[in-house]
């Protein structure tokens, strides 16, 4: 009887068990995003009706696939091309409208008020905690949150002193004379023009860049580390169709093996280089790049308050100063290049400035920030193709966002490139290249709105920016007193996000020794 009875009670248990575990499986896939869905439509909000699981994730793919390899014209909107899927449902549902992503649906917010809200609102509205992929790329600043980000910015901030990137210049100089030799012995074998392919010349560029300022004398191992990690962010572009198939990553494919071999050799380089800093700040061997600025400021926490990074967040930090630094600028550059190609009037316009503003002399800081029209010109480029399309935030808990009430879960989308082609904010020329909307700066063009975010905004904006506009403005104004350059014939117009805004087909260009 009393075995009876515990095997009547364990079978109970067991029904129970299932029961529980069916139902909280049967919530997450099905009652919960049906009951968000509720709540948004009566809220005024519309979007596809929701589908088990995926959500609008096969539409959505189809249509990348679709998109992705085409080539546009340059009077097509980059936006529609650029986020054909975020076109569609605005399109289809208006502006507020959702997306579901998988089983969390996602508002389109392109109202600068509110995206205003979002940005200045970090606590509320976080950014997604990165899939595993991206975690193994960027991580550091990017991915943390509430205290931890505040104590990372802190340690972090002495290192994008304007003082202290000023030190950095005569770096950025070298790695823009060295570009700069190489096409100028390119041009020589055929004369006075060539045509070369500027892109893989422009992200060596600011690899060689970010590994000189953040590394110093350590910069050849910082090349490594460079090398390395574009290798990691092609694996992952190569990886991230399958990122949504459970457990693909613990499959020993061949791609899944070089990444772990990749991310063991990135922490034993990184590692390697960190570890001799830590006997230099011992030694009091003061250190002016961007790794011992951090180790500086973060030694001087530990001592003080007796806490600061991880040997583990410093090397995240270290990872993202690479992929961040190195990928916004060879971006802004690329486009540049390619936008003063098709508008030969303000190529010479920025010429004839950097002549008269530098003239032979190595820029400086204070040369290079009265560049007047090269500043317009990268601030246009910057908002016709800004290096991250869109951006994602989650909200945690429940919140308030204008007079929307957002449950937990809803996640907010806001399409950049479709904000800086929003005609309401930027007229019917919006999708035109048009500078001197930025002749009175960028609270002038924008009237103080949150429409231009190219480096994002409110605390988190982009803690890089101000590197990444001198770089540029350095590297170009080099470039301008050189060479002049046009469009080859061979040039395919194709603008996709792969993880950050990239010509698909390379910049093959002319390029005529002045």
């Amino acid at each position: 009887m009393d075995a009876t009875k515990a095997f009547l009670i364990a079978i109970s248990i067991a029904v129970i068990t299932v029961i529980g575990i069916f139902y909280r499986v049967l919530n997450w896939v099905w009652l919960r995003p049906r009951k968000l869905e509720k709540y948004l439509k009566e809220q005024g909000f519309k979007g596809n009706a929701y589908r088990l699981v995926l959500g609008d994730m096969g539409e959505y793919a189809s249509m990348i696939k679709q998109e992705q390899p085409r080539q546009i014209k340059f009077s097509e909107n980059v936006s529609l091309h650029a986020l054909p899927y975020a076109h569609h449902i605005i399109n289809k549902f208006g502006k507020n409208s959702y997306m579901w992503w998988g089983m969390y649906p996602r508002l389109n917010i392109l109202d600068p008020e509110l995206i205003k809200e979002i940005m200045t609102k970090p606590n509320v509205f976080q950014k997604p905690h990165p899939n595993p992929l991206g975690n193994l790329i960027t991580g550091g600043l990017l991915a943390t949150e509430g205290e931890k980000w505040t104590k990372h910015r802190k340690l972090i901030n002495p290192a994008f002193h304007l003082e202290m990137l000023k030190n950095m210049l005569p770096a950025i100089h070298l790695c823009c004379g060295e570009m700069i030799n190489k096409w100028e012995m390119l041009v020589l074998t055929t004369g006075s023009s060539r045509e070369v392919d500027v892109w893989p010349y422009l992200q060596d560029l600011s690899g060689d860049v970010i590994s000189r300022t953040a590394f110093g004398s350590s910069h050849e191992e910082g090349r490594k580390i460079f090398l390395l990690q574009k290798e990691q962010v092609d694996l992952a572009i190569h990886l991230i169709k399958f990122s949504f198939t459970p457990g693909y990553r613990y499959i020993p494919t061949k791609a899944n093996k070089r990444m772990k071999q990749v991310c063991i050799e990135l922490q034993a380089l990184l590692s390697g280089i960190i570890t001799k800093r830590e006997k230099a700040l011992e030694t009091e061997v003061n250190n002016d790049d961007l790794l011992g600025i951090l180790m500086e400021s973060n030694y001087r926490e530990i001592k003080e308050q007796g806490i600061g990074l991880s040997i583990q967040e410093v090397i995240d930090e270290c990872k993202l100063f690479y992929f961040a630094g190195s990928e916004t600028t060879s971006n802004v550059l690329v486009w540049t290049m390619i936008l003063l190609s098709l508008h030969p009037e303000w190529q010479t316009r920025a010429r004839e400035e950097v002549l008269q503003v530098l003239g032979n002399k190595t820029p400086d800081l204070d040369g290079l920030n009265r560049l007047k029209i090269v500043t317009m010109i990268l601030q246009e480029v910057l908002r016709l193709y800004p290096p991250a399309a869109l951006l994602i935030r989650d909200t945690p808990q429940n919140a308030k966002l204008g007079d929307i009430n957002i449950p937990a879960g809803v996640g907010l989308t806001v399409p950049v490139i479709l904000l800086h082609y929003d005609h309401e904010l930027w007229g019917t020329d919006a999708h035109e290249f048009k500078p001197q909307r930025f002749s009175g700066g960028v609270l002038g063009a924008t009237k103080g709105k949150f429409s231009y975010i190219p480096f994002g905004g409110g605390p988190r904006i982009c803690i890089g920016q101000n590197f990444a506009m001198i770089e540029a403005k350095m590297a170009l104004s080099m470039i301008l007193m050189t060479f002049i350059f046009e469009l080859s014939p061979h040039y395919k117009h194709a603008p996709f996000p792969i993880l950050t805004l990239q010509p698909q087909h390379g910049a093959p260009m002319i390029l005529h020794r002045l």
